[in-house]
């Protein structure tokens, strides 16, 4: 009887834990499918969606200011990366492709890069500093589109062929929230590709040169891979993915690292279902979302335990402080509370 008082107290209190947290609801009704999702700090984030919509808040989500771009209302801005309350960047996904960047808080936004072909759909970006970054795109003739700045978004220069290793016929990448691109501090950049086969590609020198390692989550139908990965350090990081046309299937669908990718290991529990963005909240606490529902770990990744069933697109923790958001269809935007 004693041992079970035991485990009842323990039980309870976590499930104490788990009912202090929610998820609520800071913004719905525009008609956009947000994906593009960046949290500069616990006032100002900016979101970037289909239909050409994006947003911004300067008080931590209570206030946000919609705008729909004009000429730009038939593209899917699919990344967005902030910088300050003024100053942001959107990239395009599909043909043609475009990106877009605003210094007055989104009012105007300028195009700086427009690529017209048929084959071009860029994915994702990520920024190691407000000077440089780097966006990729699914590959043409094999080779992974690459394009990078040093100026802020400015101006882009195309890097592809500084990759020199070619992707088989369909691997490609995941436009689903951003997240399958991760810059670390001294310019480590980590990409995941998935479909075909699914490969992390890692360069220590900001995309001068690459690696590839393979990634042995469920994989070999276009509708499968790493869709978002999310690293604490240059070495322990974590993907996850699945199959977003059965997007209830836990099989395979996540995996961790403890060597920066070269190789992986299985949770002892997966998330339930197809989930299409990550992202650690401390070393220990981990969220990951997608159509499934939300996520959470409080071990690094090792188990998983369901919090809420409401489907996302995004997560994103503050560059610089706490605030984290959650952003998904119909101009969904939400907060995280009580981590």
């Amino acid at each position: 009887m004693k041992n079970l008082i035991i485990i009842l107290l323990i039980l309870g209190s976590g499930i104490s834990t788990v009912l202090s947290q929610s998820i609520r609801t800071l913004s719905s009704g525009t008609k956009t499918s947000i994906r593009g999702l960046s949290v500069v700090d616990n006032n100002v984030a900016w979101v970037s969606g289909s239909n050409g919509w994006t947003s911004v808040t300067t008080d931590g989500g209570v206030n946000w200011k919609w705008k729909q771009i004009t000429g730009y209302d038939k593209y899917d801005f699919r990344d967005i990366e902030a910088f300050s309350g003024t100053d942001a960047i959107v990239v395009s996904a599909g043909s043609p492709a475009v990106i877009l960047v605003t210094n007055d808080g989104g009012l105007n936004w300028k195009e700086v890069y427009r690529n017209e072909l048929p084959e071009i759909f860029l994915d994702g970006m990520d920024f190691l500093d407000n000077k440089n970054g780097i966006i990729y795109g699914d590959p043409i003739n094999g080779k992974m589109q690459l394009l990078r700045t040093e100026d802020g978004g400015r101006t882009w220069v195309d890097i592809s062929n500084n990759l020199n290793i070619k992707l088989i016929e369909g691997e490609a990448s995941f436009a689903a929230s951003g997240t399958g691109i991760r810059i670390l501090n001294g310019g480590h950049v980590l990409i995941a590709t998935g479909g075909a086969q699914s490969r992390l590609f890692v360069s220590k020198n900001l995309g001068i040169s690459w690696k590839s390692y393979p990634c042995p989550i469920i994989q070999g139908k276009n509708s499968t891979g790493p869709f978002s990965i999310a690293f604490i350090s240059a070495k322990r990081g974590l993907a996850v993915g699945g199959d977003y046309l059965s997007d209830t299937l836990s099989t395979n669908n996540m995996l961790l690292t403890k060597n920066g990718g070269r190789t992986w290991t299985h949770p002892e529990s997966n998330p339930f279902g197809y989930k299409s963005a990550v992202e650690y909240i401390n070393p220990e606490i981990v969220i990951a979302t997608g159509t499934s529902g939300t996520d959470i770990s409080k071990n690094g990744g090792k188990t998983w335990m369901k919090y809420s069933p409401e489907s996302y697109n995004a997560v994103r923790k503050a560059k610089t402080g706490s605030l984290v958001l959650l952003a998904g269809s119909g101009g969904k935007v939400a907060i995280l509370e009580g981590l």
